[in-house]
């Protein structure tokens, strides 16, 4: 989850129209991604609060995205799983951009296209903790995430929600918590695939 600065947008510019390309995360991204968090958040963002959600956590399967202009990657956002006061959702971040690709409005690009494929994928909503007159403009607020909390400090009117599936958050509350497939988990899986594929080949 992140902080970012309000630009004035005009009419956003259909995705084929921008010098920017959306696309799944690749694992060749990773290092870019890493060093793009650091610039944008500083290291000090392994501490935050909404990172318990993500630590030793996979992200939703097709909800990691990044925006690749000439080349390079100049924006990332990944959405997780987590159990919302009981209720089945993902939590978004963190959304990041290039500082000097702000103005392109690549950060408004990354969301919608996130948000959609998020209701395409069948789920039912998402939290994010960010910045209420950003993440408005999407359909995020504060009131569909009001009685629930954190594991950790943060501040109520920067937790916002958006129902993608009328309902989906009522009467949600209590402690959100990560409920997404553990890494150590997903590495075991595959390596029992690798053993098996090579104890048949042997």
């Amino acid at each position: 989850m992140t902080t970012m600065k309000t630009v004035p947008q005009k009419t956003a510019l259909p995705l084929a129209a921008t010098p920017f390309a959306i696309r799944a995360e690749r694992s060749s991204d990773v290092a870019a991604r890493e060093t793009l968090l650091d610039v944008c958040f500083g290291e000090a963002r392994h501490a935050r609060t909404c990172q318990r959600l993500r630590d030793g956590r996979l992200p939703a399967e097709g909800l990691a995205f990044s925006a690749v202009a000439k080349g390079k990657l100049v924006g990332t956002v990944r959405l997780w799983h987590i159990s919302a006061g009981g209720r089945a959702a993902l939590v978004l971040g963190p959304l990041a951009v290039d500082p000097a690709c702000r103005a392109l409005g690549v950060g408004g690009v990354l969301m919608r296209h996130a948000i959609e494929q998020a209701r395409r994928l069948g789920h039912g909503a998402i939290i994010l903790l960010g910045d209420a007159p950003y993440y408005e403009r999407f359909g995020f607020s504060a009131a569909k995430a009001e009685a629930l909390h954190l594991p950790g400090a943060f501040e109520r009117e920067r937790l916002l929600g958006l129902e993608l599936r009328d309902g989906a958050l009522a009467g949600a509350w209590g402690m959100i918590v990560p409920t997404g497939k553990p890494v150590a988990q997903a590495r075991s899986l595959r390596g029992g695939r690798r053993k098996r594929l090579v104890t048949k080949a042997a």
